[in-house]
């Protein structure tokens, strides 16, 4: 019935802008609901870790490390995966969360694009605690993209940050119904706000996002999912050395964090943490990320012409080096 609406362009058009400012009338409520919900959160009682088993991937290093002791603090019992390479830290990053306050820690080298290395360390972790409450699917690579860069090299991302998520995310749902878990998956802003050069990167969490939302409806109540989306969080994965050491990907002469605002990695993992234990399902740091999505959804053209107003300057500043 609503079909000669839609095929008119003038109708359509007219819908559009009639909910727009809908939107627009009630916006003033929508904040106030938003600072209501945000003030009521702030009440709400902690979840109790003590004890409680939590598995973090890609531990060894950035967020997943500092979300390992963020957790230990509380007294978590802790998984932490990460691949086997020369000089990895995961041993170290265990023994630190044991002098924080974690009373058991657990430690296994593995591949996340690895379904069976997935289902591996999923199983070991039940395994040896007897069960799992919180799973935190963190691991990820981040080269940027490039269309003089053969595209095949970019296949690991795919891999690594929605199958990496994915697989150890199925295997762990049904021991997370048990417990009423939850499941924390670092998606980032990019997913939505994709930023230049992203590329691949970008495609990879936004496949996040429409996964674990959707995935949402299958889980709940039993299982609660906490969406992060982060913007630029100073760690080694935004750093020029990170560029260069990674198989694909454009090189950085200077620290992303030179360039752009950024957030510290120990603020920005305690926020997660917290927000997981307040019951946060959707978790955004820095907080103005959010405003951003905003603008995105009700303003595309006015936010490509900052994207490229701002973004292309800067992309130049890292690749030549400049101030």
């Amino acid at each position: 019935m609503y079909e000669s609406c839609f095929n008119n362009t003038f109708t359509n058009e007219l819908v559009f802008y009639v909910l727009l400012s809908l939107v627009f009338l009630i916006s003033p409520f929508l904040f106030i609901w938003e600072l209501i919900i945000t003030l009521r959160s702030s009440f709400r009682p902690n979840e109790n870790m003590s004890g409680k088993v939590v598995l973090i991937t890609g531990a060894s290093s950035g967020l997943g490390e500092l979300m390992a002791y963020e957790y230990a603090k509380r007294g978590a019992c802790l998984a932490i995966i990460a691949i086997q390479e020369p000089g990895s830290r995961l041993e170290q990053v265990a023994q630190i969360a044991r002098e924080l306050g974690s009373p058991d820690v657990l430690f296994l080298f593995a591949d996340v694009s690895k379904i069976d290395d997935c289902r591996m360390f999923v199983d070991n972790t039940v395994k040896y605690f007897g069960q799992l409450d919180h799973l935190v699917c963190n691991a990820g690579i981040g080269p940027i993209y490039s269309i003089d860069i053969d595209v095949s090299k970019f296949e690991p991302v795919m891999d690594i940050n929605f199958w990496g998520s994915v697989y150890p995310t199925h295997f762990a749902i049904p021991h997370l119904m048990k417990t009423h878990g939850k499941i924390i998956v670092n998606a980032s802003s990019s997913g939505v706000l994709n930023v230049p050069k992203g590329g691949v990167y970008n495609a990879s969490k936004a496949a996040l996002i429409s996964f674990y939302e959707s995935l949402r409806h299958e889980v709940s109540p039993k299982v609660t999912i906490a969406i992060v989306t982060l913007g630029f969080i100073n760690t080694h994965i935004i750093t020029a050395k990170y560029s260069t050491n990674i198989a694909a990907g454009v090189r950085l002469k200077r620290d992303i964090g030179d360039v752009y605002p950024t957030m510290a990695p120990g603020a920005c993992a305690k926020a997660i943490v917290a927000g997981v234990c307040k019951g946060e399902t959707s978790i955004t740091q820095p907080r103005f990320i959010k405003a951003l999505f905003l603008v995105k959804f009700l303003f595309p053209e006015l936010y490509r012409l900052y994207v490229n107003m701002y973004f292309s300057s800067m992309h130049d500043k890292l690749q030549k080096g400049g101030g």
